[in-house]
């Protein structure tokens, strides 16, 4: 929360449902403060992307929609808009798996961010100095074909064609999936330097607990389409749940998913 007690963005007990039938989230709630880092956590399947996709309004592509519950972003209900209209307004949406248009290179990737602008080329010109000045690898391959650079070098163009529409939040799914550890501190600083320097605010959507939390704030972890906890990132690293069945640690030991039954940790999440 902010220090007036607004928040940027709430999620206010949403339900998603696929194909009229499949219901994917159940009543889940959260909160990103203005200038925030939020990590949104579990494991594949847990719900994740389905959340950052309902708050883009990205679900009726894929026939799903939000069935209950409402979605806020700067105390105004958006969860009814476009797309378009939610880019228009600052939101973002960084999509999992590195999407770029392969047959475009680097600097017109870039340049697709900022179509919606209308504050003139010469701003234009500048942002993409400044996404530069973050990203200098990308500047030494400007004029290579987006489809033959590194999975890393893809990652950060996604994000740098994100920064490119001058978003207030960014909704980032998955930054870490495929990446060399090395690569995947590399995104995470940026991460925190655009945080501080550009006062962008995150949504971050992670399996790499550890990673996420020691960048984040505050954190939410979900479970079968549900928030199951939730708290200061710092006191969410020290849990002792999350440490077992998140991070693999017990004190002192490595434990594996295996040493466990499924239904003790559901149990201790429903106390």
């Amino acid at each position: 929360m902010t220090a007036d007690g607004s928040s940027l963005l709430v999620v206010n007990n949403i339900e998603v449902i696929y194909d009229h039938v499949i219901l994917v989230l159940k009543g889940v709630s959260l909160e990103v403060p203005e200038g925030g880092i939020v990590a949104l956590l579990g494991a594949n399947g847990a719900g994740k992307t389905t959340t950052l996709k309902a708050i883009s309004n990205l679900l009726k592509a894929e026939r799903g929609e939000v069935t209950k519950g409402s979605i806020e972003y700067q105390g105004e209900r958006v969860d009814r808009l476009l797309p378009s209209d939610l880019v228009k307004r600052g939101v973002i949406q960084v999509m999992e798996g590195r999407r770029c248009f392969e047959h475009l290179t680097v600097e017109e990737n870039l340049l697709t961010g900022a179509h919606a602008r209308t504050d003139g080329r010469d701003r234009v010109a500048q942002d993409l100095e400044m996404v530069y000045s973050y990203f200098p690898r990308l500047k030494e391959r400007r004029t290579g074909q987006a489809g033959y650079i590194s999975g890393g070098e893809q990652q950060m163009t996604a994000l740098g064609r994100a920064l490119m529409s001058r978003p207030r939040m960014i909704l980032l799914d998955e930054p870490s999936m495929g990446l060399a550890p090395q690569l995947v501190g590399e995104i995470f600083d940026i991460v925190k330097r655009l945080n501080e320097s550009e006062n962008v605010s995150f949504l971050l959507a992670e399996q790499n607990t550890n990673m996420a939390l020691h960048y984040a704030q505050y954190g939410y972890i979900l479970e079968n389409g549900r928030v199951v906890l939730d708290g200061e990132a710092k006191d969410l690293a020290k849990n002792e749940d999350v440490k077992e069945f998140y991070l693999g640690v017990s004190g002192e030991k490595r434990k594996s998913f295996r040493d466990f039954k499924h239904y003790r940790r559901r149990k201790r999440w429903l106390a």
